[in-house]
């Protein structure tokens, strides 16, 4: 019988541990890297029997960042294989975010802990009258890193609600898996959340490096990795749609769970359609949280009029946070086009320069979208009346503008913080 959540006195015990540092204010960037090998991978059954592989033949070094560790199958897995890991000499760092992973229990963390894995929280809160408060500034990544030579990165969680076996609520999702040069900008991320100083860039440096993102080559296998944070790079994810949006010549696919994104951001989907590009959006029709759908309905009118086809996956909830322009360019990784994501979340996602990749998420998602979905008409958008209008007018600023108050309250500073498995220890 597992062990009950961490009560107040442990989550006590972890808020008064002196704080490893304070993740996401770290200014560095990366560039293109060429030479990559890229498997994408669909859902559960072909994420987890990879990443649980790599772990299992790991000789030197684990990094892992995820943002929900549940205690079922998957995460009993994962357990059992980092112990092993551990046990044999390999140095894993796991980083769980406090919200997502808040109903993990003391035994959990203890069972890894003691067999040597170091676990890191952030921004762990006990819960008030049962409920958890710390759902702002979440760790959302997902990032695996084994040996330094292989690299995991994408939405999909440690959880048995991505395999199809759970049920009508199992959850569509991607991920990539990363061999070659690109491999150690992943890498050397990871590590900086754990402290690693990283000499920053000067304002033109990043100016070049952004423009980069415009001149497409000839080269496949390049992998560039972007990522939000609350530092210097709060908009990059953001930024990257908008570049590749403005060069889109063919089409643009994006398939997004949560689907709420700012004026900038619909206007350059709006602009690709109006050119003449096909974009498609692949959205939630059966989503595991209502508000998401009624929120990606509000822009539903704004997109259609301007030539957008707009799908609805209808099967399960849709977790995926892929897109893909023209031929060559692709993203996979965790951050949504919502508020959350693109103002507070801590993110990060790869851009693929691959034409196989390309066509392979293309053939994925055009299969997705032509028998899986329901295509949405102006007809079907929901309108109505002026006081409707006024209303979704009015929920939309709301929306959109919610998260960052919330992210004000000045009781709030989230920190990266070691579990310790006895109070006169800790992981570090």
């Amino acid at each position: 019988m597992s062990s009950p959540p961490m009560d107040k006195a442990d989550v006590e015990h972890l808020s008064t541990t002196p704080p490893i540092r304070e993740p996401g204010v770290v200014d560095v960037e990366y560039g293109w890297q060429g030479n990559n090998r890229l498997e994408l991978l669909e859902n559960g059954e072909a994420y987890f029997p990879r990443v649980f592989e790599a772990m299992r033949q790991a000789t030197t070094e684990i990094l892992l960042e995820t943002f929900i560790v549940f205690e079922d199958k998957v995460g009993d897995e994962l357990q059992e294989v980092l112990i092993a890991a551990a046990q044999r000499g390999v140095r894993i760092t796991a980083s769980l975010d406090g919200f997502g992973c808040g109903e993990l229990s003391t035994g959990y963390l203890t069972a890894l802990s003691e067999a040597g894995v170091r676990i890191q929280i952030f921004d762990p809160a006990p819960k008030h009258l049962g409920i958890r408060t710390n759902w702002f500034r979440r760790l959302h990544r997902k990032i695996v890193v084994v040996d330094g030579t292989i690299a995991f990165i994408g939405g999909i969680n440690f959880s048995a609600d991505h395999l199809a076996d759970f049920g009508p609520e199992a959850k569509q999702d991607y991920s990539v898996e990363v061999q070659g040069p690109a491999v150690a900008d992943i890498h050397h991320f990871a590590l900086l959340q754990s402290g690693r100083p990283a000499r920053a860039k000067y304002w033109w440096q990043r100016r070049t490096q952004r423009r980069s993102e415009l001149a497409f080559t000839d080269h496949d296998g390049q992998v560039r990795l972007v990522y939000r944070d609350n530092g210097e790079h709060p908009t990059d994810i953001e930024e990257v749609y908008r570049q590749v949006l403005r060069s889109a010549q063919r089409r643009v696919v994006i398939a997004n769970a949560y689907f709420f994104p700012g004026y900038r951001l619909l206007r350059e989907i709006r602009n690709a359609a109006r050119r003449g590009v096909d974009v498609r959006l692949i959205l939630q029709g059966q989503p595991d949280m209502l508000a998401a759908k009624l929120a990606a309905r509000m822009t539903y009118d704004y997109l259609l009029k301007s030539g957008v086809q707009i799908y609805e996956y209808c099967d399960r909830p849709l977790h995926g946070k892929v897109a893909l322009v023209d031929e060559d360019w692709s993203t996979v990784g965790s951050s949504n086009l919502d508020p959350l994501s693109l103002s507070l979340n801590l993110e990060a996602n790869v851009l693929i320069r691959d034409r196989a990749f390309n066509r392979d998420l293309f053939e994925r998602l055009e299969d997705l979208s032509n028998n899986h979905c329901k295509v949405m008409s102006t007809e079907k958008s929901p309108r109505g009346r002026v006081w409707h209008m006024t209303v979704g007018f009015l929920v939309f600023h709301f929306l959109r503008h919610f998260p960052a108050w919330a992210g004000w309250l000045p009781a709030h500073k989230p920190r990266l913080k070691p579990f310790s498995h006895s109070a006169g220890s800790d992981t570090r």
